[in-house]
């Protein structure tokens, strides 16, 4: 009686079952895999937030499909400060960017075609695609002392199916963000074979050195989708609101436009109160910008003096986001390897197969951790690990 669409395997992993035991005993764990920004510690202007919040306005219904003007104002102010020319009339509010990606997939895609996707990437997209019966295919990402695109796997990866090229800007969990001769490759082939470029640029601002990465918010030279929130940007995941912004040949973005007004408006998912508060997030966001990546620099120094004193292990290059990846030994699966981290250690870590390495040697780590919690983790799974 079920749709095959949600004919997915539940059962717990042998990770996970590890992983709750571990916690129903009462053991010490040194999690370092934490992702909400809300639990590590950051401060967080408490008496501004929830005034934003208490806005009296709210207590009008302004249905627009795009989302309030004044929120879309906040956004396209947002990317003016990047020095990027975006049009309050280019950029549909959200719940979150999977509401977002369900918008785009709807606009672009019949049940049964095809988006491509980078491998490593965030597991979540599986099942963003499933419940929209758009069918994934991989294309690698090449590591040699830094990551990249592997083109010639991306354009056979193509098929008459094909309607876009999902990019992750930078990709989670390997960090690394897309350079400026990769856009244009990403142009010219998405112009040519009538696709869409799919930028996610959640952790955009995360950069580690003091260059600004560009956005595809206003890329013109193909049809193009770019999704971010407040969930990353301000780390406000609770908040629940992101937006998706059209650019490209001015054709194509017109239809895109009407086509996705219709879909919104069949949804106004985003609450009144928060598209209210967006300006005043948004004003927020530099100063928990700077403790976040003033953490990481922290726990990526801390990593590397660790992995100075043994010769085992490594960590690959990281140029923003939050995660890290370690290069580890090979000799067992990483499931294996991670549940007698968990059992013999205290510490979660998550294999690379998680976020589809395509073998094992690799863990990722959340560099987000806070400080003392990341260093005994680690220092205690390097015991083990090197």
């Amino acid at each position: 009686m079920f749709a095959k669409r949600t004919n997915w395997n539940l059962a717990p992993n042998r990770l996970s079952e590890a992983l709750a035991a571990h916690r129903a005993a009462g053991k010490p764990l040194l999690d370092l895999t934490v992702s909400n920004p809300t639990e590590c510690g950051f401060e967080y202007d408490r008496s501004a937030i929830l005034k934003a919040l208490s806005n009296p306005a709210a207590l009008s219904y302004e249905p627009n499909p795009r989302g309030l003007e004044s929120a879309r104002r906040a956004v396209a102010g947002y990317y003016a400060d990047r020095g990027d020319d975006v049009s309050t009339e280019d950029i549909f509010l959200t719940a979150s960017t999977s509401e977002a990606y369900s918008y785009v997939f709807r606009t672009l895609c019949d049940p049964g075609d095809e988006v491509l996707i980078p491998s490593p990437s965030y597991p979540l997209f599986d099942f963003l695609a499933d419940i929209q019966d758009v069918s994934l295919v991989r294309y690698p990402l090449l590591y040699d002392h830094g990551w990249q695109i592997d083109f010639h796997a991306l354009e056979q990866a193509i098929s008459p199916r094909t309607r876009g090229v999902i990019v992750v800007h930078p990709n989670n969990p390997t960090g690394n963000f897309v350079k400026s001769g990769e856009m244009g490759k990403l142009n010219a082939i998405c112009s040519a074979r009538g696709m869409a470029i799919i930028a996610d640029e959640v952790f955009l601002d995360f950069a580690l050195d003091e260059n600004r990465p560009a956005s595809f918010a206003a890329n013109r030279a193909a049809p193009t989708f770019t999704l971010s929130g407040l969930s990353k940007i301000c780390g406000l995941p609770q908040m629940k609101a992101a937006w998706l912004i059209v650019s490209g040949p001015q054709q194509w973005k017109s239809e895109a436009l009407e086509r996705l007004e219709v879909i919104a408006d069949a949804y106004l998912s985003v609450n009144a109160p928060v598209q209210l508060a967006i300006p005043k997030f948004l004003e927020q966001r530099q100063a928990f910008q700077e403790q976040v990546r003033s953490c990481v620099r922290r726990n990526l120094a801390e990593l590397d003096r660790l992995l100075a004193a043994q010769k085992v292990c490594s960590r690959l290059a990281v140029e923003g986001g939050w995660c890290g990846v370690l290069r580890v030994p090979a000799t067992r699966s990483g499931e294996d390897l991670v549940i007698e981290l968990l059992t013999a250690k205290g510490v979660y870590l998550h294999p690379g197969h998680f976020y589809d390495f395509p073998s094992d040697g690799s863990l990722v780590i959340s560099l987000i951790t806070p400080g003392t919690h990341f260093a005994q983790g680690m220092a205690n799974a390097l015991t083990l690990l090197g």
